[in-house]
């Protein structure tokens, strides 16, 4: 279900790679809004545009804008498709990319070649937040790693949501856009392609695997997004990969369920 409203661009508030804020007026109401450039082409003051308000309807923390679907009045020139693999399958803003591995892609002789990781460690985390604090971790320790990180779908799957991918674009040897997220540096399709092209495409010493940024939880055991970081866990020691899984650990949460061992890092890894 989708709540469709038109509003008109105010103001371009903010940007960063792949994505744009904007202030834009709905019925004489001024709402934060996002744009993804790739797929709606770029707004400008005074476009009217069609939206999705549901995030900005319920109230979501981490993704609560109204996301601007189309600029109608003003649709961007049809792109060349590199690839045939489309990501955010069967919805109506299904996207084609180029997957890493797939017959037109340059580095499909790479790839075909590739069949594991030869020990390569594998960082796993349940959070989006985590990926900054682990790369710091491992740059401290080792100033020159080759670090790839692997965006999983269970959050957000456009990569350009993420401002943190933005602000350690100079720190990490690419980003791997992994199921139906896109929007990386390279496209995979699966996370056990994805690793591969982060050890024989990148280059990287180290992968680090997490979702995109707004996970999906309940707050039961099982319904959580980020437990497929235990998949991620098999994948990287099925590929002769060394996996580590990071622990989300608080003493000041709230949450009973999050208090000391997080719950979601017991059932994950247990």
């Amino acid at each position: 279900m989708i709540r469709w409203r038109e509003g008109i661009v105010e103001e371009r508030l903010r940007e960063w790679r792949g994505a744009v804020e904007l202030a834009v007026t709905i019925d004489s109401q001024r709402v934060p809004a996002l744009a993804y450039p790739d797929l709606t082409g770029e707004p400008v003051p005074g476009d009217r545009v069609l939206l999705n308000t549901n995030a900005l309807d319920l109230g979501l923390g981490t993704g609560g804008y109204a996301l601007v679907v189309a600029i109608p009045d003003r649709l961007p020139p049809d792109p060349v498709f590199q690839g045939h693999v489309v990501k955010g399958r069967y919805g109506p803003l299904q996207t084609v990319v180029l997957a890493v591995d797939e017959e037109a892609s340059p580095t499909r002789p790479i790839m075909e070649r590739a069949s594991h990781l030869g020990g390569m460690p594998v960082v796993t985390a349940d959070l989006h937040s985590a990926l900054p604090a682990i790369l710091a971790g491992i740059h401290a320790d080792r100033p020159s790693a080759q670090v790839a990180y692997l965006m999983t779908d269970g959050g957000a799957l456009p990569a350009g949501f993420s401002r943190n991918l933005d602000g350690l674009a100079d720190h990490l040897v690419g980003t791997i856009t992994t199921g139906q997220s896109w929007g990386g540096n390279l496209e995979s399709i699966t996370v056990h392609s994805g690793l591969l092209a982060a050890k024989h495409v990148l280059g990287a010493d180290i992968a680090i695997v997490a979702q995109g940024p707004g996970n999906l939880g309940t707050g039961t055991i099982w319904g959580f997004s980020g437990i497929a970081v235990g998949e991620a866990v098999n994948a990287a020691g099925t590929l002769e990969g060394r996996p580590v899984g990071s622990l989300r650990l608080s003493d000041a949460d709230p949450r009973p369920r999050h208090r000391g061992l997080s719950h979601h890092s017991f059932t994950a890894y247990h």
